[in-house]
């Protein structure tokens, strides 16, 4: 596990001690909204329910979760960038948000820098690399051998265009001089039902979904794309130890505020957050999940974005992607 950085202690304590009694003493009086920019049910929601409960007991009042999807989530993105910056609406938003549509969109509505107040960047997962057994590979070398073998021919599926698995899959390309092709679905569970029956070779897809299929030996797992081997499936090397030196490719969940949001609000949100992440059962329920708990400063998220925007501005240029 990503360690919980030592702020976490020393820093939660500081922090209180900067709130001012203006307006973090009284906040909240009345029920928070955490915007998803994703459809309910997805993935996100795994994350995102069990952390609005606990910050509805550490708070004291309600946090609804408001699933806002559409647009590669530009349409979530916008509405909490317009909303009142009085911290009764958050965010929690992944690296496709905040790093990748930002270079997939000619024109997007809101800017990740300017629009939002980070708050913590709470926790990241990576991706298993999978392919259906039918494919004669059985590590990453072979997959890259075949693939340059045969240019173009191999497939691979992915939740949508500009997904964090189209990235992963684009930054592989990229970083191995292969040309596998993306197709892309509307959602993960169609995509890992067609590479399950070998219409797509090809999946990069979070582990708690993939890993039960391949526990049953229905897809093959060659890597897995953080920097560190899953504790749930500890054969599995990551990528940069399977033959692609430097590879990370992780999705990341940040929350955020709207840009103006009171520095003593965003802080009693940083440091309760902080606190959630800490309790060990929730810790559980994050790893369980293929999730690797984080834990912020605000200026630390801030910093993290401008480097992941650097990073994935590269790998959709290369690779010629643009918003569908």
């Amino acid at each position: 596990m990503r360690k919980l950085q030592s702020l976490i202690g020393s820093l939660a304590l500081a922090c209180f001690a900067l709130v001012s009694p203006a307006s973090a003493q009284t906040y909240p009086t009345k029920p928070i909204r955490l915007v998803v920019p994703y459809p309910p049910g997805g993935g996100t929601d795994t994350l995102a329910r069990p952390l609005a409960l606990r910050l509805a007991a550490e708070l004291g009042q309600p946090v609804i979760v408001d699933n806002r999807g559409g647009a590669g989530g530009n349409i979530g993105m916008e509405y909490v960038a317009r909303a009142p910056a009085d911290g009764y609406t958050i965010l929690l938003a992944l690296t496709p948000q905040l790093a990748v549509n930002l270079s997939l969109f000619d024109k997007l509505p809101y800017d990740p820098r300017r629009d939002f107040a980070p708050i913590t960047l709470l926790a990241e997962g990576p991706y298993l690399l999978v392919v259906n057994p039918s494919l004669p590979v059985h590590s990453v070398s072979e997959l890259i051998a075949l693939a340059k073998a045969k240019p173009g021919e191999l497939n691979y599926a992915t939740s949508g265009n500009g997904s964090g698995a189209h990235m992963a899959a684009e930054l592989f390309n990229s970083m191995t001089g292969t040309r596998m092709v993306h197709t892309p679905y509307k959602g993960g569970g169609q995509a890992l039902s067609d590479v399950l029956s070998g219409h797509v070779q090809v999946l990069f897809a979070p582990p708690v979904s993939a890993s039960p299929h391949v526990k049953s030996g229905r897809l093959r797992a060659l890597g897995i794309t953080g920097t560190r081997v899953s504790a749930g499936l500890p054969n599995v090397p990551t990528l940069a130890e399977a033959g692609v030196p430097g590879y990370d490719s992780s999705v990341w969940y940040g929350v955020l505020a709207p840009a103006g949001t009171p520095r003593d609000i965003v802080m009693k949100l940083n440091t309760t957050i902080l606190k959630i992440l800490q309790q060990p059962d929730f810790q559980t329920l994050l790893v369980s999940n293929g999730i690797d708990p984080i834990g912020s400063s605000p200026e630390e998220l801030t910093r993290y974005i401008d480097k992941e925007i650097v990073k994935w501005s590269k790998v959709v240029k290369a690779a010629g992607i643009k918003a569908e």
